[in-house]
């Protein structure tokens, strides 16, 4: 059994078991939110590489460690505070973090066995990156879905410019450029999930892939059907979505919202795009837009080239996405100074400098992804 997990590096905050045919990964940072560190990826990639190859192994299903006392998380992210540090410390492990996280997102999305993404709690950026690619995402009513990036000044990414195309309408656009979490209903109607399971059935359910028996990848989806529900109903979705960012720009998105009279929900996602980084928003909606006609692939290789400029195109002193995570997570004072801080004066040409590709095709980090 032992030579069907290889060596892990991540000192435990990424755990590996096999029972039957079904190998089970748990993200191992309950403090953290289980995000996701340089290593775990490493570690998610050596399994699944290593269990690909192997007959013995014929689905995988992740997950995330419970919190004792608290509400569950899935995957928070990624490891932001590293990502601040090693900008600010120039240290080259910040470039690795993202090529290997892409490329283990691209691995998931092609998976060749059945990859089952157990999505209890909260599910966000990074966690979206290792569950939107699963041939069966599982939520719970403790699911909550968000790709918050504009919030730290960054864009939606691990294939967030991919997948949120796919919404309906202009769902993605909204989803993208607010940050705004779901739930299961919502998910489920807009694609980003595919089965409900009641969080009184968690358990029994977990236990039964741990230690029940296994035989056949059809059995362990079976495991999980048998408990599957139907989800709570959506939300009333807001009219307005493909109303209000079908505009074409960020300015306009703006405006069409402030148009909206008495409309609380118009004036409270007004409110929130104003707290969101003006630069990022424009490069995230371009972003979504171009995703639309985008193999994933070839979105992963734009969003790996804008998570360059990110970090370089300014320098780490005026990084947008440096500042965001001070605010957010170093300092915690919750006031990002934007540069610039009005969407009226954010530069189309800096927006532009972010699409233009740092490498030539041959030389791209990630030119093999298929």
């Amino acid at each position: 059994m032992n030579d069907l997990i290889p060596p892990l590096v991540s000192d435990g905050q990424i755990l590996a078991e096999v029972n039957g045919c079904l190998g089970l990964i748990t993200l191992n940072r309950p403090q953290a939110l289980n995000a996701l560190s340089l290593a775990m990826v490493r570690d998610m990639v050596a399994l699944l590489t290593h269990w690909a190859a192997r007959p013995e192994i014929q689905a995988v299903a992740v997950l995330g460690a419970g919190r004792e006392g608290k509400p569950p998380a899935f995957c928070a992210g990624g490891d932001i505070r590293f990502l601040h540090q090693a900008a600010l410390a120039g240290d080259p492990a910040l470039d690795a973090f993202f090529t290997e996280e892409y490329r283990l997102n691209h691995l998931i999305h092609t998976y060749p066995k059945p990859y089952i993404a157990l999505m209890d709690g909260i599910v966000m950026g990074g966690g979206m990156g290792i569950s939107q690619g699963a041939r069966l995402r599982v939520l719970s009513e403790a699911s909550r879905l968000a790709m918050p990036e504009t919030g730290i000044g960054l864009f939606p990414d691990v294939g967030g410019g991919w997948f949120l195309a796919q919404c309906p309408g202009h769902v993605g656009e909204w989803l993208a450029l607010t940050g705004e979490a779901i739930t299961a209903g919502d998910a489920i109607e807009w694609g980003l999930g595919d089965v409900f399971v009641r969080t009184e059935h968690w358990p029994a359910l977990l236990e039964e892939l741990r230690r029940g028996g296994q035989p056949s990848a059809e059995h362990v989806v079976a495991t999980i059907m048998e408990r599957v529900e139907l989800a709570p109903e959506p939300r009333a979705a807001a009219p307005g979505i493909d109303t209000h960012f079908g505009q074409p720009s960020v300015a306009a998105v703006l405006a069409s919202l402030a148009q909206a009279g008495d409309d609380d929900w118009a004036r409270r996602t007004h409110d929130t795009l104003l707290k969101r980084s003006p630069l990022m928003m424009a490069v995230t909606l371009e972003l979504v837009r171009r995703g639309r006609t985008l193999s994933l692939a070839d979105d992963l290789r734009l969003e790996r080239d804008l998570v360059h400029h990110c970090f370089h195109l300014r320098g780490a002193a005026r990084s947008e996405t440096v500042e965001g995570i001070r605010a957010l997570a170093v300092d915690k004072d919750h006031s990002p100074r934007w540069q610039p801080a009005r969407v009226a004066e954010v530069d189309a040409a800096e927006v532009a400098a972010f699409f233009v590709s740092p490498w030539a095709p041959a030389a791209h980090p990630l030119k093999d992804l298929a």
